[in-house]
């Protein structure tokens, strides 16, 4: 309620009325907790009365929603505003809330930002590596950092324009102390990439996956941890597995799980130095380098603490 609440009020001072989060949000609670309207419906009974409150034609508050600033992902700096986004989807994320379609990371140039897309608002999914048109998103700010969501107001369009995601890389040593769940050997929905879980997307049901590797590991040098990335042609380069033989040593032990085992028992302990851009709390691994362990003691220690945690 909050976020439609900023959504609204961001709107209006695009037209140049200021409205007080506060009210906005009074008049949403009233709907939907007192007289339980659906939110969507509320959301367009408070617009109509703010616009007719302050004289303002309703095709002038929705006709210009439809013509959204074009931003660059560096320049996004209010809350609450409705603006278009131009970019590459550098990465989605494993979700299970049914309230939400999609959640990843988009980039330009300039930068990456975290996107959230709604299930009630219907849109398409979109895919990694793909580059899209991201229109009518609503800026929200959340824990001093931007965020952008699709709406039922928002649109995706697929674009052919190659974009390159342009963030200075970060390099981080440290012992591989976890190898998070969801890696090793996972499928993937055949339609919009994300990984399955217990056979099924979160979005497109029981799909026959497609079968990928990756690690999702944390680093750790002794003064703070580092979560890290690794998508197939690296996790195959650093474990010595192949997707096929990975693939094949599950079949013949009826798990997947093995994978992960035998992933673990090969990097965790080892010391690792990665290189890549940072996007929001991973590095995207670009590169990955062995390198040779320092004091036993302190390895131990930090592997200790990671499994406490």
């Amino acid at each position: 309620m909050k976020e439609t609440a900023k959504g609204i009020k961001g709107k209006f001072s695009e037209l140049g009325v200021e409205i007080p989060a506060k009210e906005i949000e009074e008049r949403l609670d009233t709907l939907v907790t007192k007289f339980k309207v659906p939110l969507d419906e509320a959301r367009r009974s408070v617009v109509n009365y703010f616009l007719k409150e302050h004289n303002i034609a309703r095709n002038e508050f929705y006709t210009g929603q439809s013509e959204s600033p074009l931003l660059s992902i560096s320049d996004i700096s209010q809350d609450g505003k409705w603006i278009t986004v131009k970019g590459k989807v550098a990465q989605l994320w494993d979700n299970s809330h049914e309230t939400i379609s999609q959640v990843g990371l988009i980039g330009d140039k300039t930068g990456t930002i975290k996107f959230t897309k709604w299930t009630s608002a219907e849109l398409p999914d979109v895919v990694e590596d793909k580059n899209y048109l991201f229109k009518n998103v609503v800026v929200n700010e959340w824990g001093g950092k931007f965020q952008i969501n699709l709406n039922k107001n928002s649109s995706i369009e697929e674009i052919d324009e190659e974009i390159e995601i342009g963030s200075s890389s970060v390099s981080f040593t440290g012992a591989m102390v976890d190898i998070q769940s969801g890696s090793g050997l996972i499928k993937r929905c055949p339609t919009c990439n994300r990984a399955l879980t217990k056979g099924a997307c979160t979005e497109h049901g029981k799909v026959d996956g497609v079968y990928d590797l990756r690690i999702k590991a944390v680093l750790d040098n002794g003064t703070t941890t580092q979560e890290a990335l690794l998508k197939r042609e690296l996790t195959e380069k650093i474990s010595g597995m192949t997707l096929d033989s990975a693939i094949a040593l599950a079949a013949d032990a009826l798990d997947q799980g093995v994978v992960l085992d035998h992933i673990k028992n090969g990097m965790v302990g080892r010391y690792y130095t990665v290189t890549g851009p940072r996007l929001d709390r991973y590095i995207l691994v670009e590169s990955i380098e062995l390198q040779s362990n320092p004091d036993a003691a302190l390895l131990e220690e930090l592997i200790t603490a990671a499994e406490v945690a």
